[in-house]
């Protein structure tokens, strides 16, 4: 079981990751900021149809996405145990700080949308494995997953009887970030992200102070 301090700590970043992620949504008309593989059957779709403007939202989406993922990998081991966490976190402010100023500005929201995407592959890297339950996550598919395994697991006595509830948890963390999201947009449009971007610089200053390892919530 995932101790109930740090899991705490991660369901706050993905409901972060879920409030941004409904703004792209609602930004972008249906493409998604973290949700690859949704982005992935469009591309697909748009490939078979020879769409080829439908073609580079979604495939540059999935790149930006990869290239933070990547960033967010290589700060954190560049950064070392103590200020990974802190690191990476930063990457994924900046990216919505830019986000945010590239609206202001005018741009496009499939320009200004894509450093949103590669915040949201950083954000993957924040917090290191503890327990089973993936935490600060920006996508659940797999989470669902491991939640129906673990319960099936747990039916049979092989896994602890309610880890399965963790999982789901990070499911509805990310819900409940959407539909605040979703409201906020509705009042204040692009700058609703001013919101996850505070709390992105509480968990930094938080990461500054005491490492995740033992920052308690």
């Amino acid at each position: 079981m995932t101790p109930t301090p740090h899991l705490s700590f991660g369901l706050l970043l993905t409901a972060a990751a879920g409030f941004a992620d409904v703004v792209g949504f609602i930004e972008l008309g249906g493409h998604f900021v973290s949700f690859m593989s949704g982005n992935t059957t469009q591309l697909g779709d748009a490939l078979l149809q020879s769409n080829w403007t439908a073609i580079i939202l979604p495939a540059s989406l999935i790149a930006l996405f990869f290239i933070g993922s990547t960033l967010g990998a290589l700060a954190a081991i560049a950064a070392g145990p103590r200020w990974a966490a802190a690191t990476t976190t930063a990457i994924v402010l900046a990216s919505l700080a830019m986000t945010v100023v590239l609206a202001a500005f005018g741009a496009p929201p499939d320009q200004f949308m894509l450093m949103l995407a590669a915040g949201a592959g950083a954000q993957n890297a924040i917090l290191p494995s503890t327990g089973s339950v993936r935490l600060g996550i920006t996508f659940v598919t797999g989470t669902l997953f491991a939640a129906g395994q673990d319960l099936a697991r747990a039916m049979r006595g092989l896994a602890p009887p309610w880890r399965w509830a963790q999982h789901l948890l990070v499911w509805a963390s990310l819900l409940v970030g959407a539909i605040v999201g979703g409201l906020a947009y509705s009042f204040v449009g692009i700058y609703a992200l001013l919101l996850p971007a505070a709390l992105y610089l509480a968990f930094l200053i938080a990461f500054v102070v005491e490492p995740p390892s033992s920052v308690a919530l």
